[in-house]
C-alpha cells in the first residue's frame, strides 16, 4: 500500500488505484464504498425528516435551489483557502487532518482511499453550510431538505471526481473538458481550477485556466508547498507519512525508492 497511507485510520483493507481501473470497475467500487453508502442512507433519512416536517413545496424547492447555488461557492472557498492553505499543517493538532483531507490526495491523486473525504469532516461541513440556509427558508423540514441536497451533491461531486482520475476517456465532450481542467489542477498548477463539476466560480475569482500553456508548471503541484524545507520546520505530517514529502507521485519517477530512502534528506 502506498506510503501515503501510513495512517491507521486509513487502512481499510480496500485500496483502489483509479489509474488502473475502467468505468465498470469504478461503478462497482463507488456503489459499494462505505462512505458513499453512508451518504445514500443520509439522503434517504433527510427525505424522511423533510416529509415528516414538511415545509411546503415552495420552501422545499427554494431550499434545494439555494443549496445548488451556494454549494459550488462554498466548496471553492474551502478548497482554495483551507485545503490549499498552509495553516493546517503548521499546527500539530490539525496536521493529521490536513494530511488526510487533501495532502494525501495530491501526493497520490489516483488513490481512491484518500479521494473521498472522511465523513467525520465532510458531514459537519455540509451541515454547517446547508442546515442554516434551509432552516431560515422553512424550519426543520427545509433544513433537512437542504442537508439532503448537500449530501446528494457531494455524492455527484465524488463520482465525477473519480472520473477525473480514472483511466477512462469520457464520451461526453463536457465531461472531457471538466476532466482536463481538473487534471491540470493536479499535474500542472494547483493554484487554479478548484472546481469539480463546474469552473464558473474559478472564472469569477480569476483562478481558471484552460491549458498548460496558460501558466508555468508549479513546483509544488504535488506537495502543496509542504516540501522538505517546510517538513523540517513542521514535521508532523512527515511523521505521520513516514517519509519525506514527494514532489511527484511514485509512479511518475523512475526510481521510486529515491523519495523514501532518507527521511531527513536535504
Amino acid at each position: 500500500m502506498s506510503g501515503t497511507l501510513n495512517n491507521a485510520s486509513l487502512k481499510t483493507g480496500r485500496s483502489f488505484d483509479l489509474g488502473k481501473m475502467n468505468l465498470r470497475q469504478l461503478w462497482v467500487a463507488y456503489l459499494t464504498y462505505p462512505t458513499i453508502l453512508l451518504y445514500f442512507a443520509l439522503v434517504i433519512a433527510s427525505v424522511a425528516v423533510a416529509v415528516h416536517f414538511f415545509a411546503g413545496w415552495s420552501a422545499t424547492f427554494i431550499a434545494i435551489a439555494a443549496v445548488i447555488l451556494v454549494y459550488p461557492l462554498a466548496w471553492y472557498l474551502l478548497h482554495r483557502y483551507v485545503l490549499h492553505g498552509r495553516l493546517l499543517y503548521k499546527m500539530k493538532w490539525s496536521a493529521s487532518l490536513w494530511k488526510r483531507i487533501h495532502f494525501d490526495h495530491h501526493q497520490d491523486p489516483h488513490l481512491l482511499d484518500v479521494l473521498f473525504g472522511a465523513p467525520v469532516t465532510t458531514l459537519p461541513t455540509i451541515a454547517i453550510i446547508t442546515c442554516p440556509i434551509g432552516y431560515l427558508i422553512g424550519g426543520v423540514g427545509a433544513a433537512a431538505t437542504a442537508f439532503g441536497t448537500g449530501v446528494a451533491i457531494t455524492c455527484i461531486y465524488e463520482f465525477f471526481h473519480c472520473i477525473q482520475h480514472l483511466n477512462y476517456k469520457p464520451r461526453s465532450a463536457w465531461i472531457q473538458r471538466m476532466k482536463a481542467r481538473h487534471v491540470l489542477h493536479h499535474f500542472h498548477d494547483e493554484d487554479g481550477n478548484f472546481g469539480i463539476t463546474s469552473f464558473v466560480v474559478d472564472r469569477v475569482f480569476g483562478s481558471y485556466y484552460k491549458d498548460a500553456k496558460a501558466r508555468p508548471r508549479s513546483p509544488t503541484v504535488f506537495n502543496l508547498g509542504y516540501d522538505i524545507k517546510q517538513a523540517k520546520v513542521y514535521p508532523w505530517v512527515m511523521d505521520l507519512t513516514g517519509s519525506p514529502p514527494r514532489d511527484r507521485p511514485d509512479g511518475a519517477r523512475p526510481d521510486t525508492k529515491s523519495s523514501r530512502d532518507t527521511r531527513h534528506a536535504a
